[in-house]
């Protein structure tokens, strides 16, 4: 499984280690040499100077695959964050009008992410909303695509409950498995955390989904199960 560019450069005998919780900053910039996408939005980042770099990569290893599979529709970022997957979603396909980034508390340097990426690419200006609160007060709308990185233990369970309420497409990249939660007796063959993902593929299977397993990269998050589901007829 190969990894963008960035990754595989060192500087000294200093390896880059995609999985960093360290801040990207204008030092970091001739890591992304390219006029590829993930390179402008490496050096956008860069400039904004206050996301750590675990977050570009996990964000740009998801928003691409969701994208090759999800096409339109407005895009819902549950458990946002600084909202960078919702910006990518858009600059992937920009067929979306708009997305909504929904968390209990925005991060105040999510403003400082979004002014940097809308000076690069104008066209994202008014067109990412931050939305402070709970993910079950956000009213969410059958024609959305839902996405959440790392929403801790239950509440990706609360992602997928909510998409499904609506019969949204979804897709999640899950994290912090709480281990009380549905393992569907399958702990005995498998890690706890595993059976939770396995588990939770079954319900959506049940509730009319289609359900695709992916990965990104274990050298960018070990927390790397990606699910995608459509539902049946759409």
């Amino acid at each position: 499984m190969s990894l963008p560019s960035g990754t595989r450069l060192a500087v000294g005998r200093v390896a880059f280690s995609p999985s960093s919780g360290s801040r990207l900053t204008d030092r970091d910039l001739a890591r992304f040499p390219g006029d590829t996408l993930f390179d402008r939005v490496g050096r956008a980042i860069c400039h904004a100077g206050c996301l750590p770099r675990k977050e570009l990569y996990e964000a740009w290893e998801t928003a691409r695959r969701v994208r090759r599979v999800f096409r339109g529709g407005r895009v819902v970022d549950l458990a946002a964050g600084h909202g960078l997957l919702a910006h990518l979603m858009l600059l992937l396909d920009d067929t979306s009008s708009h997305a909504v980034a929904v968390d209990r508390r925005i991060p105040p340097s999510s403003a400082t992410v979004h002014r940097t990426l809308a000076e690069a690419w104008p066209r994202l200006a008014d067109r990412v909303r931050f939305v402070s609160g709970r993910l079950d007060d956000f009213e969410i709308c059958g024609d959305d695509v839902v996405v959440s990185i790392h929403a801790c233990g239950r509440l990706t369970d609360v992602v997928l409950d909510r998409a499904v309420a609506v019969r949204a497409r979804v897709a999640v990249l899950p994290c912090c498995h709480d281990t009380r939660g549905e393992t569907a007796g399958l702990t005995g063959w498998m890690d706890p955390a595993l059976a939770i993902d396995v588990s939770r593929v079954h319900r959506l299977t049940a509730a009319g989904y289609r359900v695709r397993t992916q990965t990104i990269a274990p050298a960018i998050t070990p927390k790397n199960r990606l699910l995608l589901a459509t539902p049946h007829g759409t």
